[in-house]
């Protein structure tokens, strides 16, 4: 069966045969679809492999540039580098173009809407948790790490996987399920004071340039982007000829923008461009502009009855869209994400925030021209609506007088047949400038169809002076608004890999354990010599310093892990305790651990690495001056009587399960609570006793 699967369809280059295989696991990736987008997305990697090969150039002919003194090798490397520079322009310049290839996340059948923005998946690089995974496992939960083979090829699959998510809700819930894994990973083998060797590199969407991480950072930053990404992408493909379809595309645009929104508030020192605050803040508006967009097509979509409050309703949803298009294009056009982001999306925001005010002003044009007041409307519900359009009238003019006088009323309405035909001749000019526009032949034939509109519209009437004072409808009264939406499949259930290992709470890369002792438990009338506490796992509390169990190194402290043959890490008080109680005299061996001191040293320095430049991030100087304190402002911690600590104990121990104890002189009955002992006491153990 492999034999024929690898004839008749390619493996794709980032996906093992474990994860092809593996269809329950890693629903939602589809490595062997050679769609557009796929075809695109092989195009991009290959373009940003080739921009760092080219970067790398760059920077080591600018350090032979440096280190040189001679006139002639300098010359060759300044010819060397303008010709690789010609060569990091072109491919950025190709890279743009792949960035600006939208039609191939639209819907196949859709020829009837203005094509949307999708925002292309980050690239990154293969990474092998195999060996460091397996090295930390064996020194820091001294366990046998080729135990957790198949768990760490799991989590390697998914991550390959992720990197080709199906554009459906089983793509995003791939997504959030890595997602979801990574802070379990992170506690599991992340310290903040060892580095783990293993660096997390991916590449800028924009730009192809490529950032390096240690930490998971970048790794959880960048697989939210794809989130949103993959959202933005599932919104552009909706059957917008459908409401159901406009729902769908409504919300997976609001999803993006919360999810991005989220991006922007938790990583704030991400070193990768598309995702600074600057540029999130730029697609936040560009998400939510879309889906007001679709918000207006949807009001669209059954026809605009030619109706006077729906006309004017329809001027506001206009205005409404093309208010937020031009604050996307004003932000597009700042310094320095106008140099990142395609030419394509900023002709794009301005072709339609031309295109969006030009339909307001012709929605307003036909309600006052194909309209007048009669006896039989609500002249006080006409006023109030006209009122809402606009936030000023043009001076000597009032919304009664418009809607009374006919010279008025058509007065108005053709100076807004005049500003639409100005605005979508404006649209189609901006339109023929950008070379990436001109493929789209559905955006064309929607733009001159709308600006014939105005054309037919106009020549209907006479040709009259424009109002002094002329103003766009306000887009402040419109009845829907897009808002930013964080979806639930963002956060979702997940099965630790390494749920083995113990409780993440406990057994964690922050802490630090000594190896696993064995110590014999041997009960002496029905009495092990000391009670547990905890939950999972549990904890020995109030150990006889003259039990077996001490004698043979138990302290009180420590963590059980195994009773027997049997692992306890997950077992409870009651659980651990049934194990226990019947023990015969010979005994059993029982597994303890205890935890080490964990002050951290100074915290190790991070390394990033981004377009093969290394930006490093050190926090070496937090308390180079404690020398110089006073020891008087320092805090000595006061140590508590015996007799304080005895009564500490005795209420903890209150609150505990314990095993049926013994008193060895008899004077008390067996199932009284026994004294607690502490572990260590300047008293003679015997006296003490």
């Amino acid at each position: 069966v492999l034999d024929a699967v690898m004839r008749e369809t390619p493996l794709h280059p980032v996906v093992s045969l474990r994860a092809a295989f593996h269809p329950l696991l890693f629903r939602g990736c589809n490595p062997f679809a050679q769609t557009g987008r796929s075809k695109l997305q092989n195009k991009r990697a290959s373009l940003n492999q080739q921009i760092i090969k080219q970067m790398r150039m760059r920077a080591g002919a600018e350090n032979l540039l440096r280190a040189t003194s001679n006139n002639k090798v300098k010359e060759m490397v300044l010819l060397e580098l303008s010709y690789v520079n010609s060569n990091l322009q072109l491919l950025t310049g190709e890279l743009d173009g792949l960035n600006s290839s939208v039609d191939v996340y639209q819907n196949s059948q859709e020829t009837a809407n203005i094509p949307l923005i999708a925002l292309g998946l980050k690239e990154t690089k293969e990474v092998d948790f195999s060996a460091p995974f397996k090295d930390f496992i064996s020194e820091h939960y001294s366990e046998d790490g080729s135990r957790y083979e198949d768990e760490i090829a799991d989590l390697m699959d998914l991550r390959q996987a992720c990197r080709t998510p199906s554009r459906t809700e089983a793509g995003v819930e791939l997504l959030s399920k890595y997602s979801s894994h990574l802070p379990l990973v992170e506690s599991r083998f992340f310290s903040p004071n060892r580095p783990t060797g293993i660096f997390f590199t991916w590449y800028d969407s924009f730009t192809g340039v490529p950032v390096c991480q240690q930490n998971l950072s970048l790794e959880k930053a960048s697989v939210l982007f794809n989130m949103a990404a993959l959202y933005s992408q599932i919104g552009t493909r909706s059957n917008r000829q459908s409401a159901a379809g406009l729902e769908e595309a409504i919300s997976s645009f609001q999803k993006a923008a919360g999810i991005l929104n989220h991006l922007k508030e938790t990583y704030t020192h991400i070193p990768s461009y598309d995702m600074s605050p600057a540029m999130l803040s730029m697609l936040i508006r560009l998400m939510l502009a879309q889906a007001q967009e679709c918000l207006f097509e949807k009001t669209a979509l059954p026809g605009v009855r030619n109706h006077f409050s729906s006309l004017m309703k329809m001027a506001q949803e206009a205005a409404k869209v093309s208010e937020i298009y031009d604050q996307v294009h004003q932000s597009m056009i700042q310094m320095p994400i106008k140099d990142h982001v395609p030419f394509f999306w900023s002709t794009m925001s301005q072709v339609k925030t031309n295109h969006y005010r030009s339909m307001a002003h012709y929605f307003v044009a036909s309600a006052l021209l194909d309209h007048e007041l009669n006896p039989r409307d609500d002249e006080d519900q006409q006023e109030k609506t006209l009122s809402q359009v606009y936030d000023k009238f043009p001076e000597g003019c009032s919304p009664m007088d418009i809607l009374k006088k006919k010279e008025e009323r058509d007065r108005i309405g053709k100076a807004h047949i005049r500003r639409a035909i100005l605005g979508h001749e404006e649209a189609l000019r901006i339109y023929s400038l950008c070379h990436n526009l001109n493929k789209l032949d559905a955006l064309q034939d929607i733009l001159r169809a709308s600006h014939q509109r105005s054309l037919n519209k106009y020549s209907e009437s006479e040709n009259e002076e424009e109002p002094d004072g002329f103003v766009l409808p306000s887009p402040a009264k419109t009845e829907h608004r897009a808002e930013m939406e964080f979806p639930a499949a963002a956060k979702v259930k997940v099965t630790d890999f390494f749920h083995k290992l113990g409780p993440v709470s406990v057994f964690s890369a922050k802490q630090r354990w000594t190896a696993p002792r064995t110590v014999r438990c041997r009960p002496e009338d029905r009495d092990v010599g000391f009670t547990l506490k905890g939950e999972s796992p549990v904890q020995v509390v109030s150990l006889d310093p003259l039990c077996p169990a001490a004698a043979d190194g138990l302290k009180e402290g420590d963590y059980i892990v195994a009773v027997g043959d049997t692992d306890c890490k997950w077992m409870s008080v009651g659980d651990v305790m049934r194990l226990l109680k019947d023990v015969d005299e010979e005994g059993i061996d029982i597994q303890v651990v205890s935890l080490m001191d964990s002050n951290p040293p100074m915290p190790t320095k991070s390394a990033t690495f981004s377009g093969n430049l290394p930006k490093t991030y050190s926090m070496i100087c937090l308390a180079h001056n404690d020398q110089d304190k006073s020891s008087k402002s320092r805090k000595v911690a006061k140590k508590s009587s015996f007799l304080s600590w005895g009564l500490k104990n005795k209420l903890k121990s209150a609150s505990t399960l314990s095993l049926p104890t013994a008193d060895h002189s008899g004077a008390l009955p067996w199932n009284k609570p026994r004294p607690t002992f502490p572990s260590s006491s300047p008293y003679n153990d015997g006296a003490l006793y």
